[in-house]
Parts: structure tokens; sequence; C-alpha cells
């Protein structure tokens, strides 16, 4: 099926173009990952990116690649709020630390925004099942995009490896779940290669150029949200490093197309035992090489081999950007202060950028803006918050209850 008009497909390796999508999404010259670009001759305005009302993602529909007539396939994704923090910006050394809390999505993560966008383009296409691999979120919102549309959805998941509070979503939904040994990486390159040969199923992981146009758009949330101005870092956790690419691409094409004119450092943050993507950009290179057996807390960014690790390094290159990383407890404890701090609840992986900003809040300017994206809800993963649920105390009558009351308040 064509792209739509003023847009093309380009590969992000090699550079080849083309008019349609090929199968699998991959560059049938090189298999590089392909990107959706809009004609350069044909500028978007800020009154065309900023002037329609409504809720969610579609009111910057002049920026995705549709025409004016497709009826998109949503749940009212988008919309979430930009936090300023209280307490831990003082904890940190900035007095503008913001938290972009995608959580409040429809599913609860950032994927409704890319699959919202990639699932309308699989229905153009005449796709009559979806499919992904997952540790988890893309799952949960693969298949409830999938239900809105009433197409199949079938999820590959590694097993034993997905928090069961965004794997339980998907079976709500009505999903046919497939377990397969390995990693997240194994069950990727599993899928990839079945649904290259089979007719009808659309591939919805973010290899899928259409996801990162919808991801894109939390950078035109975050401009609108501060009155119109472009923050100085922007922070947010890597795993297939899909969202990073797609938040800079957000924020390049408002500054290609003139509606800004300055661009943010992007600072990606991965776990230590799951950090292929720091260890290439702190060697200088170009390539991440993979890791064989990925360990975190974090399992929405436990991947050892990110399918975008190419295009975030650049991008950080671009950006004069950097990629840093946390420990699991470093993880823990800041997922502990956002909800106890500010209120904010996340799953272990969204709280990466406020782990990173308490290990280098100090060594940026006291000023600067920072938005930390976190990037899925705390209910989707509670096992590290449950196990301080036995630790509570247990009280038999009132007399036991006052005493312990009275031990808090004082």
């Amino acid at each position: 099926m064509r792209v739509a008009n003023r847009w093309r497909l380009e590969c992000a390796e090699c550079g080849a173009r083309f008019e349609s999508d090929p199968p699998g999404f991959a560059c049938p010259k090189c298999d590089g990952l392909l990107q959706l670009v809009r004609n350069q001759d044909d500028p978007l305005t800020r009154s065309e990116l900023f002037g329609r009302t409504g809720e969610g993602i579609w009111r910057f529909r002049a920026s995705l690649p549709f025409g004016s007539d497709t009826s998109p396939d949503s749940l009212r994704e988008g919309g979430t709020p930009l936090i300023k923090t209280r307490n831990i910006s003082r904890e940190v050394g900035l007095t503008n630390l913001y938290v972009k809390y995608e959580g409040q999505n429809p599913t609860g993560s950032f994927k409704d925004r890319g699959m919202t966008v990639s699932v309308t383009r699989a229905l153009q296409a005449g796709a009559r099942a979806l499919i992904c691999a997952s540790t988890g979120n893309t799952s949960a919102s693969m298949s409830a995009y999938a239900a809105r549309a009433g197409v199949k959805a079938v999820v590959v998941v590694p097993s034993g490896k997905v928090a069961a509070g965004k794997l339980v979503q998907a079976v709500a939904y009505g999903a046919t779940i497939i377990k397969t040994d390995g990693t997240f990486d194994d069950a990727l390159s599993l899928t990839i290669k079945a649904t290259s040969s089979l007719q009808g199923f659309c591939l919805m992981n973010s290899v899928n150029p259409y996801r990162i146009e919808g991801q894109k758009t939390v950078a035109f949330e975050i401009y609108e949200q501060l009155g119109f101005a472009v923050p100085d870092y922007v922070v947010l956790p890597v795993g297939n490093a899909g969202n990073l690419t797609a938040v800079w691409k957000g924020f390049k094409e408002m500054k290609e197309h003139g509606i800004t004119d300055r661009l943010p450092r992007m600072v990606g943050v991965q776990a230590e035992g799951a950090a292929p993507i720091a260890r290439a950009f702190w060697k200088g290179a170009d390539t991440a090489t993979p890791i064989a057996d990925p360990r975190t807390v974090a399992s929405a960014i436990r991947i050892g081999n990110p399918a975008s690790a190419k295009k975030a390094l650049r991008a950080l290159k671009e950006s004069n950007g950097m990629v840093l990383t946390v420990t699991d407890d470093e993880i823990v404890q800041a997922r502990l202060a956002l909800a106890a701090r500010e209120g904010i609840f996340v799953e272990p992986a969204s709280a990466t950028p406020v782990a990173a900003m308490k290990e280098i809040g100090g060594r940026l300017e006291k000023g600067a803006v920072v938005v930390c994206i976190a990037t899925g809800n705390g209910l989707k993963d509670q096992e590290t918050v449950m196990m301080d649920l036995d630790k509570s105390p247990t009280v038999s009558d009132a007399q036991g209850l006052v005493g312990l009351l009275g031990r808090l308040a004082g």
C-alpha cells in the first residue's frame, strides 16, 4: 500500500526510498530500519500543528502520515500531564524538574501513542491480525487497539519474563498468548521471521515506523505544556530505544519546519544489567554489542539487543546527549521516592530517569528545564512494591491501633 501524499519511507541505513510499505518494514536492500519522512517542499506550519482543538494525539494529525479523511483507531491516547516536581527537585538540585506521566494513557503506557497510528495504518492495508513480541506494555497496548478495531491479536512473550500486570491486560483484551524460550530479543527475532512469510499479519513492534510517528507526539505536548518552549534536557528510559528516537524526531521536525529555533539534549537511561547502548555510547561506537542475558528488575527495559540502537546512538550524538546507567537498587529507590514524595506511581523502568537525576542533577545548571518521561503506570508492575507489604505491622484490637498510631504521630 502506498505511503500517504507528502510522505515517503526512507531507510535509516542506506537511504533507499520507498513509496509503499515493504513486508516486515525492513529495507529490502540492506535490512535496515525504515523511517517516515515528510517532503521538505511541503513545510508544516505552527498553526497546522497546534491549531486543532480536541483530545489526544490526533489533533496533531497534520504531522502524521495520513490524509485528512482517515478515521483513526483511537482510544483518546495522549494529552498526558506534565507535572513539575516539588520535593525531588530540591533533593537533586534542580528548580525545574518535570515528569511527563505517560502512565495516564488508555492502557497505562506510552505505547498507546504509537499503537493508534500503526494500527490505523494496518487497517488501511487490510490486516486481519496484529502480532508483536513483548515484555508487557506493547502486548497490552496492541491487544486493546486490536479489540477496538475488531481484528485478532497475537502476542509472543519470553516465558517467565513478563510482568503479570501487563500480560493480564493482553489476556483481558482477548489476545492469543504464545510463550517461547529465551529473552525478549529471541522472541522478537522469532516473530519477525515467522511473520515475514505470512499474509494478513502486521508486525507491531517498534521496527514498524508508524509506531515512531505516534510516539513523537510527546515532544509536541511537552513543547506546548512548557508554554511553547523547548526543554534543556529530555531524560527517558531506554530499552529497545524506539522511544528515544521518536521523541528526538518530534523535536527535530519542529525545528526543521521553523516552529522552534532550538533542540533539547537527549539523555537515555539504562539499567546496569541491560545497557548495550550505554556501553556503545561511552566507547564512541556507532553500533551496540548485544548482551546475551540482560538482567534488571525493570522488565520494560530488559533488552539486550535493541532494534533501534543505531538510530538511538545517532540521536544522542546529534543532540549532544548522553546515556547513563543506574542500578536496580537505585531504580527501586527512585520509584518509591516518586510515589511517596510526589504522588506519581510508575513502573520500575519509568523511575530510571529520576534515579539518574539523583546522580547527576547537581552537575547540571540549577535552572535547567529537565523533563523526565515516565513511560508506564506503577500498577503494571507491582512486585517490588508488594514485597514491602509483608513488613506491615499487625494489630488485634483498638488499644493496639491507638498505640501504633501514637508512635506514628510522634
